[in-house]
């Protein structure tokens, strides 16, 4: 007897390639869920429109959804286990969304933090596609009826608002969806390069897994450090010092990092000999995800992805939406007038 896999929906909005703040915040922890569950990984370029919409930004998005699928299966998702979909390829996502806007009210999506963090980041009033973004992810969430969503602690909130609408529909209208949990695990955040902020492609202060070795050497040489440590003879801060931050994540030698810390600590090495270090272990943390872009762009797969997933999801939102549709009893309406229309017209005929 075989038990059904449970199904994960996640996903990223394509807005360029990603980088080692990705891949230890979300790639990491998809690439081993993915025998453990069903993964269904949306490229979300319509929830990309709501901060980024000009044409130029559209027009790089075909690009943008190539790279993030490419960096995703050279980081060791296997395209054959999960199913990747393009957003905007499922037209039928649009009436989904609208016919879940009426289950919550704009006062509940006002007190969602997230919102006004994303439309000050991205210096913009709070437009009506962002105030209902979580009404979306709902429909995101819902339209293949996933039963957990990886995400971080800040964004539990909108798969919350996913619970509330499943329940308001189940309540109005029939069970027709599970209530999905959020499945928050212990994601670290990256710090950038310039240990001001989180890693971020807008901040510049990102390494990408599509760097190459001289590039990663580049950045890396770039990194701050104690500001306090003018020399290489002064006792230095190991804790919260972006070096150490990415030693830990990405260089595997336990005791060389053990040495690099204590002698930091006491004065006794330079900046230098700890950033050479560095690049070395991120390098060699690249090189199997280089050489596996490598061979994925040259097949020419990406396209075949992305196209045949996009289909196979298509096909799940329409039976969801007639689902939902003939639990609510609109599917009645449209056949009924339509009936009564096409009997009147015979009527006409024979008269």
């Amino acid at each position: 007897m075989t038990t059904e896999k449970k199904r994960i929906l996640t996903g990223d909005r394509p807005t360029g390639k990603q980088h080692l703040g990705h891949y230890v915040g979300s790639i990491a922890n998809r690439v081993k869920l993915q025998h453990e569950y069903e993964s269904i990984f949306i490229i979300a370029d319509l929830h990309m429109l709501t901060t980024k919409n000009s044409k130029e930004e559209i027009g790089e998005i075909d690009k943008n959804a190539r790279d993030l699928v490419l960096d995703c299966i050279a980081s060791g998702i296997e395209p054959e286990n999960v199913t990747f979909y393009l957003q905007s390829g499922i037209p039928e996502m649009h009436e989904i969304y609208t016919l879940f806007q009426n289950l919550v009210t704009v006062s509940r999506l006002e007190r969602i933090p997230s919102l006004k963090d994303m439309a000050r980041a991205a210096n913009i009033e709070m437009p009506f596609g962002l105030l209902g973004y979580p009404v979306l992810q709902s429909a995101d969430i819902l339209h293949v009826k996933a039963h957990l969503v990886p995400v971080g602690k800040d964004n539990l909130a909108h798969v919350e608002i996913t619970r509330e609408i499943a329940r308001r529909f189940n309540y109005l209208y029939g069970d027709v969806f599970p209530e999905p949990d959020g499945l928050v695990g212990d994601v670290p955040t990256l710090v950038g390069t310039d240990g001001q902020a989180k890693m971020s492609k807008s901040l510049n202060n990102a390494i990408y897994l599509s760097d190459d070795p001289k590039t990663v050497e580049k950045k890396v040489r770039g990194m701050f450090t104690d500001p306090n440590r003018v020399r290489a003879d002064i006792p230095g801060t190991v804790e919260g010092n972006p070096v150490f931050i990415y030693h830990d994540a990405f260089n595997p030698n336990i005791a060389e990092i053990d040495d690099l810390k204590t002698r930091y600590r006491e004065g006794t090495v330079t900046d230098v000999e700890v950033k050479e270090k560095l690049t070395i272990a991120i390098n060699h943390f690249l090189a199997p995800i280089h050489e596996r872009r490598e061979r994925y762009m040259e097949t020419g797969l990406v396209d075949e992805i992305i196209v045949s997933g996009t289909e196979t999801v298509r096909e799940i939102t329409r039976a969801t939406l007639f689902e939902m549709k003939k639990a609510m009893g609109l599917t009645g309406v449209w056949n009924r007038i339509k009936r009564k229309a096409e009997d009147r017209a015979k009527k006409i005929q024979k008269a």
